[in-house]
């Protein structure tokens, strides 16, 4: 028997006798209506053991401070973090990190799933591909009457190189179709919302691996924006790549785990890249070209204070040649190009609430009349383009 009460979660199987300590800016941040009541942050609040069952209007108490608490479960913003059975460098990280303290046993989503729950963060383990399962956010608020404010995955990473790669990349498939196939998940047309951590996770990545003794081994990269599944709340994949023999590697999968714990600031840190409160740098870059793995936006990401939207490669902006070069100047230059940038160009916009999104274009990867064309349309978007030094 499961028992919720305003976004934690309870459970009678695991340690019914193991108090659960909470800190009282933990239920700041989560219960806005009582802001107002003064928590003292000196020292955690206790609340009952699992095996208490809270009723529909349950009083929590905090030395003085007692908490009339009538379904709050709705006030909770919680991180769904996912991973696959099927696959080692998605269970091995998700493995890792549910061996770090104080997890628990979440709610039952449907029988082939599996749920735990660390302050605010839900892992989801599932059984099939990693690009499948579509609308997970969506589900999960409905099963639960949690509100999902991020999405975040852990997959393997294929390349053709076979290179070792630890990579962060926002998802979509933009420049399909309607009625095209996805070959990798996702809906044609639509970009997710890119998740606003994966500029300064990338970072935090960089440090990590380093200091595991990763690098060089392992480069440490952004991927442009590619595949599934569908999702409706902000979202970002985190692969380690490219072979089986790097996908079960431990150290890697450690690494993965701990960008999860200090990337969130489970442990009691300061989460990372929480563009709501570290906005004062309002520039986002939205990258425009280039090759997979993104390298001229990748020198400008790697700079500190640097957010990062979606990242379309050459592939996801398709561009038919006019053949101007026969004097047709004004022919009409098809493919998906512009439906792709401007999916990609919302869905940042609306991942950066207040933020201004520069798109930066990798010129040297586009032809004169690529550039041009691409150029002149987002003058005629109002789509404002940057130059590397407009970010830092």
């Amino acid at each position: 028997m499961l028992l919720r009460t305003i976004g934690f979660c309870w459970t009678t199987a695991a340690a019914a006798s193991v108090p659960l300590f909470i800190t009282s800016s933990y239920l700041n941040r989560v219960l806005p209506p009582f802001s107002s009541i003064p928590l003292s942050n000196s020292k955690p609040l206790l609340f009952p053991s699992p095996s208490f069952s809270p009723s529909s209007s349950s009083s929590l108490s905090s030395s003085s401070n007692s908490i009339q608490v009538k379904h709050h479960h709705h006030s909770a913003m919680v991180t769904l973090l996912v991973a696959t059975t099927s696959d080692p460098a998605s269970i091995n990280p998700a493995n890792a990190l549910l061996a770090m303290p104080a997890w628990q046993p979440g709610p039952h989503l449907q029988d082939d799933m599996k749920s735990f729950c660390n302050e605010g963060v839900r892992v989801l383990l599932h059984g099939k591909s990693i690009v499948v399962e579509d609308d997970l956010d969506k589900r999960w608020e409905e099963k639960t009457g949690e509100v999902v404010d991020e999405v975040i995955f852990f997959s393997k990473h294929t390349a053709v190189s076979n290179k070792p790669a630890l990579t962060v990349h926002p998802i979509g498939v933009p420049h399909l179709r309607e009625g095209d196939v996805p070959p990798q998940g996702g809906k044609p047309g639509w970009a997710a919302l890119p998740n606003p951590r994966i500029g300064p996770w990338l970072r935090l990545l960089k440090k990590l691996a380093q200091a595991h003794n990763l690098v060089p081994e392992f480069e440490i990269t952004l991927e442009a924006t590619h595949h599934g599944p569908f999702t409706n709340k902000p979202t970002m994949f985190l692969e380690i790549g490219s072979t089986e023999d790097y996908w079960k590697r431990q150290d890697a999968a450690q690494v993965m785990a701990q960008l999860v714990w200090e990337g969130l600031g489970l442990g009691g840190g300061t989460d990372v890249g929480n563009w709501s409160r570290e906005n004062d740098k309002k520039k986002v870059l939205l990258g425009i070209g280039g090759g997979h793995y993104a390298p001229r936006h990748m020198d400008v990401v790697l700079k500190d204070d640097v957010w990062v939207g979606h990242l379309l490669s050459g592939y996801s902006i398709p561009m038919e040649d006019p053949n101007q070069a026969k004097g047709e100047a004004n022919a009409e230059i098809g493919g998906t190009w512009r439906q792709s940038i401007l999916a990609a160009y919302e869905a940042t916009r609306v991942a950066f609430p207040g933020g201004e999104i520069l798109a930066h274009l990798d010129h040297k990867s586009f032809k004169s009349w690529q550039k041009n064309a691409i150029t002149a349309f987002l003058t005629e978007q109002n789509i404002k383009i940057g130059k590397p030094t407009n970010f830092y």
